[in-house]
């Protein structure tokens, strides 16, 4: 058998190593036997990179949606509003008038940055 045709017949391919592992030593010199283990090498090799495009397709997919995720949490983040204290406007604390009906008080201390007349 040839290498190709283990190829295509993958029954057969199994039979036969099946057949050499069962015997090392004349398995050895067979042609046969040499033939299957080529193929299934060849075989290995072409199935290598299906795998390789099969993780590089997930492994894309898994990025992208950890990329939307991390858009998102992006996003969120900008929409909050955040109250930064230092940058507040400030807003004048002025004194309550005094009442018109009530007398003047000279007894309370002079309030701070006022003088007395």
């Amino acid at each position: 058998m040839t290498v190709a045709d283990l190829m295509e017949d993958r029954v057969t391919l199994d039979g036969v190593l099946l057949k050499c592992n069962q015997d090392l030593n004349k398995s050895r010199n067979d042609l046969d036997c040499l033939n299957a283990r080529i193929a299934v090498e060849r075989l290995a090799s072409q199935s290598e990179p299906a795998e390789e495009a099969k993780r590089a397709a997930e492994f894309e997919r898994n990025r992208e949606q950890l990329r939307q995720l991390q858009d998102k949490q992006r996003d969120e983040q900008q929409s909050k509003t955040k109250v930064d204290a230092y940058h507040l406007p400030l807003v004048p604390v002025d004194p309550p008038p005094p009442a018109a009906n009530a007398p003047p008080d000279d007894t309370k201390p002079p309030a701070l940055g006022r003088t007395n007349p």
